[in-house]
């Protein structure tokens, strides 16, 4: 029994529990919010479901944090064919959500979103590739450049091609930005890709997004889209009214009025801020920010005190999905960013998107539950 209590002690004090904290007080705060938002629908299912992912999140969390990453990172054949298969997946079996994006699985009433799982299964690649050639090649070689640029471009394309899920597509292409930046990709490598972009965005922005997609991309900036409100505006502007009606405090949990009369269809999931700010007010935003920006942070702050450069690009990589998903969220609820149908991490319904979350955080509670050895390059040798 005395080992049994001082192993399970060793595991509190190596694994991230202050990580795992935060993360378990926004799920929760969700949950809660979920079950306000859905209670016009009659029905606790969204509750029961979120519930459950968020079990299963929690034994996700505890499983990678004991798993060393190297050596999950170490079956990348395996790893790249199954992020491969489980998109090609959707060809057969994908069913499009409210969005119209053909991202969804269904088995027995259970939906499950691929290109989460695949998220998560690209940022330890993408660590693992990147930071075997940061300290064993060149980075910024042609051929260094051209093969992790090429990974992230296949997945980029499949996911907006068979899916058309450009929100999701975003979330991988901010990813990779972030990650070949704090690896220390060479500044002329960025400047070559912006002038590539100048190229790229006005054939895909012509030739690839469908009409929908280019509506509600222009719609928060041109009133003409929508001039009644009636059409893909009808959502954002009704999420401005909640979030403006709540005030400093709100109107209370199952009292407010776009929340509670199905004005906004996708209140508990692409919307539920909107929710929060109308039942909960600025009080309620601030906390749900505050969370959120405490997890990005301390995700940084692993990843900063890591000995090695994979358990840092996991790091950041965990990171930065978790901020541009917040920070696109977050816009399309104030009518400041398009609606690209991504969700509010830990908050929005979604049991895909909350299982993967926590996986992914114990990727970074992993790496700081078993820290590699000194003599590999940290980030304070930037």
């Amino acid at each position: 029994m005395k080992l049994r209590l001082s192993d399970i002690g060793e595991f509190l004090k190596r694994a991230d529990m202050l990580l795992l904290c935060l993360c378990l007080a926004a799920s929760i705060f969700g949950i809660v919010i979920i079950s306000s938002a859905t209670k016009s629908y009659g029905s606790l299912s969204y509750v029961y479901v979120q519930i459950a992912a968020l079990i299963i999140g929690v034994v996700l969390y505890f499983l990678f944090t004991v798993i060393d990453t190297d050596i999950i990172a170490d079956q990348w054949p395996l790893l790249l064919v199954a992020e491969i298969v489980l998109l090609l997946l959707l060809i057969p079996f994908g069913e499009r959500g409210d969005t119209g994006n053909r991202s969804w699985i269904r088995f027995f009433g259970i939906g499950i979103q691929p290109s989460e799982i695949v998220k998560v299964i690209y940022i330890v690649l993408s660590a693992k590739h990147i930071s075997y050639l940061r300290d064993y090649r060149n980075l910024s070689s042609p051929l260094s450049v051209l093969q992790i640029a090429g990974h992230f471009g296949i997945l980029f394309v499949l996911i907006l091609g068979i899916s058309s899920d450009l929100g999701n597509a975003l979330i991988f292409f901010f990813i990779f930005l972030i990650m070949v930046f704090v690896a220390g990709l060479k500044l002329y490598w960025f400047l070559f890709g912006i002038a590539a972009m100048a190229v790229v965005v006005p054939l895909a922005w012509n030739y690839v997004l469908e009409p929908y997609q280019k509506e509600r991309i222009l719609a928060p900036y041109d009133p003409t889209i929508d001039p009644t409100g009636n059409g893909v505006s009808w959502e954002p502007n009704h999420a401005k009214m909640a979030l403006s009606s709540g005030r400093l405090t709100g109107t209370g949990l199952y009292q407010g009025t776009q929340t509670q009369s199905n004005a906004i269809a996708s209140k508990h999931a692409d919307y539920i801020f909107a929710a929060i700010g109308e039942e909960l007010g600025m009080v309620g935003c601030i906390a749900a920010i505050l969370l959120l920006a405490a997890i990005i942070v301390r995700c940084v702050y692993v990843g900063m005190h890591s000995r090695s450069t994979f358990g840092m690009l996991v790091c950041f990589g965990v990171a930065s999905a978790i901020f541009f998903q917040a920070f696109v969220n977050i816009g399309m609820c104030l009518g400041l960013t398009p609606v690209i149908g991504i969700a509010l991490p830990f908050f929005s319904y979604g049991g895909s998107s909350l299982f993967t979350s926590f996986a992914a955080m114990g990727l970074v509670s992993g790496i700081r539950y078993k820290p590699k050895p000194a003599q590999y390059t940290t980030f304070s040798a930037y």
